[in-house]
């Protein structure tokens, strides 16, 4: 799994424990596919950690077996010593006849399907209240004495028989959604966006299309299902999705098996899901073996499974993990964003997330690829496919951009781990071996790597965590020194890597729109007009674009002109090329995040990643890459705007581009802007200039 998944996972479960602190109701969005469910596990396992007197009810979607499902995950964290300090139990009412429903009081984290807290439920009769009644009363009441926290799995669907609990019993309330409702005042506190997900590869990105042709889905799929299985070693699936009621015979009937009837795609294994199981229906040999409707579903999201088309008639959004889909193709009008994305999720997957630094790059880029037909957001986002113009090799030849990273204290010249003991050695003797294994388990990953790398005894490894803190903090204030920490990117030989901008890439649609005909992109379906995340890159992007046209350099070549209806000879008779005038622009673009390796780390509490905005390369083949900023807001958006937060963001940002200046020999800027005018920090080799925007236009001139 790569480092960049694995910290934004944890720095999204550190900022839900900071807050958690400080308010009654939180909510957290991160896509599906991301680890929403492993990073609920983190957080409950970190307050448990800190506070025993705390447990935890998880809310969870009776359909599609989520609440089974996220109990299995639970168990399975806790069995891999991965979560020790989660004990999960699954509320059942699965009892045999009149017998009263009974909560156990022993465990800290319950998982209650939601349908089972309904009107006239067994859960209704008493046996929740009772519950939460013995687990919130004092001791002394013959209580419990617990907090109880409240998650609410999928928040944007209503539990109303739950909410009217919320005031009595639970301490914490917290929302867990790919969707939370707006109009229901989930409001993400704490959000793992789209494009941050995508670019940490934990799940895919989205090839969208407008036709309506099924068959072009299943020729695409055909196209690359063998691929797929050579390079990523899973057998992919298409997943069609149906209309509910009378709609889906006709869409059967008339769209879908006339499709797979075709003589090409006689090979294909399809498997029809809906809300009967005698309506349910496959051509694979499984159906022959008696194989129950009810485990149908479970061989389906198996990698090896045999299965490439599932046709669902019946809603299925939540709750279904199937990592090897990659195709979704909606027949259904759903008149429903929030639905049009959660289904969507469901072919996002990351098929080779925890060992996807082992692929090749062809492997990886169709691991990261995901292709969906017919689902148009209601909002006009939509993703957009660019790929380089024309030639791609033109423009990645003449854009070589060097990268840094930041080392860890391993990496130090003349550090030695044991050596560093054996001089600072200030240990507490008091520490029991769970408090230690806590605190590494707690700490970054190159501590962990650092700590097993010298720990070849359990003596090293008891005297290593002995003195865990004070590594933490030399290898923080190591990370912190760039000068010594950061260094140009390289291979496993050595090598220094050059980055360009990749083959293909994406972006969502925001708004913020500029036509540009004339820069290193080219968008797949022929539009000229771009979307940029906010105002202040739109004008960024309309700055370099004049910019890159108004200091046109001609120059002459020796081609022969195709337009002329004869050469001229010399005396041998050969033709003689004419002189035609050419024009030079700058080469520039967005560095869309997407497959991008153009990127620079700093630490900020920790090390992370900067993707500068943009890229230019001027005719002197200098190399000018954007970082743009702006402390405009409005309409009342980002209400919780830290300004000293920011602030220290943009300063650490400029002490990374100060050194990354020296050392890759490229030009940074931070051009920030307040209102309407545009400060701009320029940082070349090693130095640092404040510039206006009439001044940065001049630098050019």
């Amino acid at each position: 799994m790569l480092k960049e998944a694995i910290e934004l996972q944890q720095n999204a479960v550190s900022k839900l424990v900071e807050l958690i602190e400080e308010r009654d109701e939180l909510t957290f969005r991160a896509p599906t596919g991301s680890g929403k469910t492993y990073m609920m596990a983190d957080f409950m396992n970190r307050i448990l950690d800190e506070n025993e007197d705390v447990i935890f009810l998880v809310s969870t979607l009776s359909k599609g077996n989520l609440a089974q499902q996220n109990f299995d995950k639970f168990r399975e964290y806790k069995d891999k010593g991965r979560f020790k300090k989660i004990n999960p139990y699954l509320i059942s009412s699965e009892i045999s006849g009149e017998e009263s429903l009974f909560v156990p009081t022993d465990y800290n984290v319950y998982i209650l399907p939601r349908d089972l807290y309904k009107q006239g439920g067994r859960l209704m009769q008493g046996a929740m209240d009772n519950f939460l009644q013995i687990m919130t009363l004092n001791d002394w009441l013959g209580g419990k004495d617990k907090k109880i926290y409240l998650i609410k799995d999928e928040c944007h669907v209503a539990t109303n028989n739950l909410d009217t609990l919320s005031n009595d019993y639970f301490d914490k309330v917290l929302n867990f959604s790919a969707t939370p409702k707006l109009r229901r005042r989930q409001i993400p506190d704490v959000e793992i966006t789209d494009t941050e997900a995508v670019n940490a590869k934990l799940i895919k990105y989205i090839e969208l299309s407008d036709d309506e042709d099924i068959g072009v889905a299943i020729n695409k799929f055909e196209e690359i299902k063998e691929k797929y299985r050579d390079l990523l070693g899973v057998n992919p699936c298409l997943i069609i999705q149906i209309s509910n009621k009378d709609k889906a015979d006709y869409e059967l009937n008339n769209i879908i098996f006339p499709e797979l009837n075709k003589a090409e795609h006689q090979d294909l294994k399809w498997m029809l899901i809906v809300d009967k199981d005698d309506k349910c229906d496959t051509n694979d040999t499984f159906k022959a073996k008696k194989l129950p409707v009810s485990k149908w579903k479970d061989y389906a999201k198996e990698n090896s499974s045999t299965i490439d088309i599932i046709i669902f008639k019946m809603v299925i959004s939540e709750g279904w993990d199937i990592p090897r889909a990659c195709m979704l193709f909606q027949i259904r009008d759903t008149q429903s964003k929030q639905l049009d994305e959660q289904v969507i999720g469901r072919v996002r997957r990351n098929p080779r997330l925890l060992d996807f630094e082992s692929l090749s790059d062809e492997a990886q880029k169709l691991a990261m690829t995901s292709w969906v037909w017919g689902i148009i957001p209601d909002d006009g986002k939509k993703v957009r496919n660019v790929k380089l113009y024309d030639e791609p090799t033109d423009i990645t030849n003449n854009i070589q951009i060097k990268t840094t990273v930041i080392n860890d204290l391993s990496k130090k010249v003349n550090f030695n781990v044991e050596e560093y003991l054996n001089n600072n050695e200030n240990h507490n003797h008091y520490m029991s071996i769970f408090e230690m294994f806590r605190k590494l388990d707690k700490s970054d990953n190159e501590i962990k790597k650092m700590c097993y790398d010298y720990s070849d005894n359990y003596q090293k490894w008891w005297k290593f965590n002995e003195n865990i803190d004070k590594i933490k903090t030399e290898n923080d204030k190591y990370e912190c020194d760039y000068l010594t920490s950061m260094s140009l990117r390289k291979d496993d030989s050595g090598e220094e890597i050059i980055s360009s901008f990749p083959i293909s890439s994406m972006y969502v649609d925001n708004g913020n729109y500029v036509n540009i005909s004339d820069w290193v992109w080219k968008r797949t379906d022929g539009a000229d007009k771009f979307a940029f995340d906010s105002e202040a890159e739109r004008e960024w992007a309309s700055i370099l674009k004049d910019l890159s046209t108004s200091h046109i350099k001609k120059i002459t070549t020796g081609k022969l002109n195709p337009n002329s209806k004869f050469y001229k000879k010399d005396l041998l008779g050969n033709d003689v090329p004419e002189r035609l005038e050419e024009y030079d622009k700058y080469l520039w673009g967005k560095n869309y995040i997407s497959n991008s390796d153009i990127k620079y780390e700093y630490y900020l509490d920790g090390i992370h990643s900067s993707y500068p905005d943009f890229v230019l390369v001027d005719n002197d083949n200098k190399l000018h890459l954007f970082e743009v900023k702006s402390v405009n807001f409005s309409n009342g958006q980002n209400a919780n705007f830290d300004s000293e937060a920011y602030k220290r963001k943009v300063d650490e940002l400029k002490k990374c581009y100060l050194i990354a200046s020296s050392l890759t020999g490229h030009i940074f800027y931070l051009p920030v802007q307040r209102n309407d005018v545009w400060n701009i920090i320029k940082l070349e080799n090693g130095t640092e200039t404040n510039l206006t925007i009439e001044m940065f236009k001049e630098s050019f001139a």
